[in-house]
C-alpha cells in the first residue's frame, strides 16, 4: 500500500501545525482508503518526520511518498527534509520511499491566489500551455525541480515508458 507523508516546517503556533493535520485529512478524503495519508513536522512540533514515517508503516504502507508541504525548493525542501526522511526510512528497510519536489510553480496554485484575491481568471490555460517555464528568462532551470516545464517533461518520459 502506498502512503503520502505531508511534511511542513513546524511552528510554535498551534494553528499553523493544525493546518497540516487538516490538509492531510482533506487529501485522505480525496484519495480514498487505498492510500494512507499522514503528516509530520520537520521541527518545533509533533509528530516528527520519524513518527510520521512510522505511522505510515504502521498503517500498512509498503511505499512512502514524502511531500515537502512548502512552496519553493529551498534548503528545507531539498536538503533537510530528504535527510530526515532517509534517517526515518533506515529503520524500515523493507519500505520503499521517495521525496517529491515542493509545490513550485503550478497553474492551480495561481488559481488559488486569484480566488483568495477575489479575482476571476481571464482565461484558463490548457495543460499544454501551462507546461512551460514561467521564469522571465524561460531558462527551464530557475526553479530547479519545482519548474513546471521540468515536471511536465518528466511526466512525458514516464508516459512514454
Amino acid at each position: 500500500m502506498k502512503a503520502i507523508l505531508l511534511i511542513d516546517h513546524g511552528s510554535r503556533r498551534v494553528e499553523a501545525n493544525e493546518m497540516l493535520d487538516c490538509m492531510a485529512n482533506l487529501v485522505q478524503a480525496i484519495v480514498g482508503p487505498q492510500v494512507v495519508v499522514r503528516h509530520a513536522h520537520m521541527e518545533l512540533a509533533e509528530p516528527s518526520i520519524a513518527a510520521g514515517f512510522g505511522a505510515c508503516v504502521e498503517a500498512g504502507a509498503s511505499e512512502v511518498v514524502a511531500f515537502p508541504y512548502m512552496l519553493s525548493p529551498g534548503r528545507h525542501a531539498t536538503g533537510d527534509i530528504p535527510h530526515l526522511v532517509a534517517e526515518a526510512a533506515a529503520g524500515f528497510p523493507e519500505v520503499a520511499w521517495r521525496v517529491t519536489d515542493a509545490f513550485g510553480v503550478h497553474e492551480r496554485l495561481a488559481e488559488v491566489i486569484l480566488e483568495r484575491a477575489g479575482i476571476a481568471p481571464a482565461q484558463r490555460l490548457s495543460a499544454a500551455e501551462a507546461c512551460r517555464c514561467w521564469h522571465s528568462s524561460r531558462s527551464g532551470t530557475a526553479c530547479g525541480g519545482a519548474c513546471r516545464a521540468r515536471a511536465c517533461a518528466a511526466d512525458e518520459v514516464v508516459a512514454a515508458a
